[in-house]
């Protein structure tokens, strides 16, 4: 059974969000504080966790941190502010989708099952690509240079994928929402650029030159159709 972390101060918050996800079969997990969400996340292991960044002890941000540092567990942020800012920050520590305060539990839960659908289908095309030195194997979702992996959240490998498995056709942001997540949310298409610059942090041998990950201005992202190692 597919494991959920839900991590909020606000029990009532929690309660709802239980609900609705095990009304879905998941089984879920309920930790109040950054604390309990660190120590909950390292011995249950879930497939998935729902983070509020407002949290007590430790900072929804740090906790997000902290799990980029040790594991590519798909996280979907909490926010309770529409802030540009706070969302930037938590896609750039690695978190694979935010949903703002007060949300439609309906709309979280079309959120969670996108992240693992994302996560848990395999490829039907061909198992390995390579774009240039790097080798992506769609099966295991893992990258490689010259033997060595590069670890990537899942919607930043989703990206790369997408990408290298088309070379040369440009994506807009929206296209690339559609792709890697099954639906195009409006308003949501520039935190793929985020994404996108934390991809290149880990692949680019200069991120501020890419060779793999191309913007095409004023459209979006596309990879060449060669690419130079």
């Amino acid at each position: 059974m597919t494991k959920i972390l839900v991590v909020d101060d606000e029990k009532k918050i929690v309660e709802i969000v239980k609900a609705y996800m095990e009304r879905e079969g998941y089984e879920v997990t309920a930790a109040y504080d950054g604390k309990a969400a660190l120590a909950a996340a390292k011995q249950q292991s879930p497939d998935l966790v729902i983070l509020d960044l407002m949290l007590p002890q430790i900072s929804g941000w740090d906790v997000c941190r902290t799990l980029r540092a040790d594991s590519n567990i798909p996280v979907i942020m909490l926010t309770a502010r529409d802030d540009v800012t706070d969302k930037i920050i938590g896609l750039e520590l690695g978190a694979d989708d935010y949903v703002t305060k007060p949300f439609d539990p309906k709309e979280l839960v079309s959120r969670v099952k996108a992240v693992l659908r994302r996560t848990t289908t395999r490829p039907s095309t061909q198992p390995v690509l390579k774009l240039a030195d790097l080798l992506i194997n769609l099966e295991k979702r893992d990258v490689r240079r010259h033997g060595e992996s590069i670890e990537l959240t899942p919607m930043e490998f989703d990206l790369l994928a997408t990408l290298a498995q088309n070379p040369g056709r440009v994506f807009s942001r929206m296209q690339l929402l559609d792709t890697v997540q099954g639906v195009a949310y409006e308003g949501y298409e520039r935190t793929i650029d985020s994404h996108i610059k934390n991809l290149r942090k880990k692949i680019e041998l200069n991120a501020s030159q890419p060779r793999y990950v191309i913007t095409v201005h004023g459209v979006g992202y596309k990879v060449p159709e060669t690419a130079d190692a």
